[in-house]
């Protein structure tokens, strides 16, 4: 039976929306009107537009279609909770090299600055050994040690 029907009671008998109900009416060019109050009237048997259920694009229905999703989501989020576990594992194991790392660092630049203070005191000692000395230089670093060596200890009595 044919009827006269606005956009948005289309859409409310077919349980679509109203932009819907444009849809059908215009893949379908359906005649159109102009009621009194402004709003298109449309000329539609609803028998042979009758609402269609849910399907997928790959035909399945969508509960179907929205089981196997919420069972996929409940897998992905058990093994997003097996991977969590194992990579706070693998934190600890991180944390516990990372302060290794530093301990070995410090400790390298410790030893380092002894092997540095070690060739310094090397050069010096080449240094005093291919060098003879001579008597000037004698009596200056006696100069230098002098008072500690002539020091008269007072005597008190």
């Amino acid at each position: 039976m044919l009827e006269q029907l606005t956009y948005a009671q289309i859409g409310e008998r077919l349980k679509i929306s109203s932009e819907g109900a444009r849809a059908i009416v215009k893949r379908n060019r359906l005649p159109r009107s102009h009621a009194s109050d402004g709003k298109t009237l449309v000329a539609i048997d609803l028998d042979e537009h009758k609402p269609l259920p849910a399907w997928s694009p790959r035909g399945q229905p969508v509960t179907d279609v929205i089981a196997t999703l919420k069972a996929r989501i409940e897998q992905l989020e058990a093994e997003l909770a097996a991977e969590q576990q194992r990579s706070a594992g693998h934190r600890a194991d991180y944390e516990r090299e990372r302060e290794r790392a530093d301990q070995l660092v410090t400790s390298q630049d410790k030893l380092v600055i002894q092997l540095n203070n070690l060739r310094l005191l090397l050069q010096v000692a080449r240094q005093d050994a291919v060098a003879p000395r001579t008597l000037r230089e004698w009596w200056r670093w006696l100069r230098r040690r002098g008072d500690e060596f002539f020091k008269v200890p007072k005597i008190t009595t």
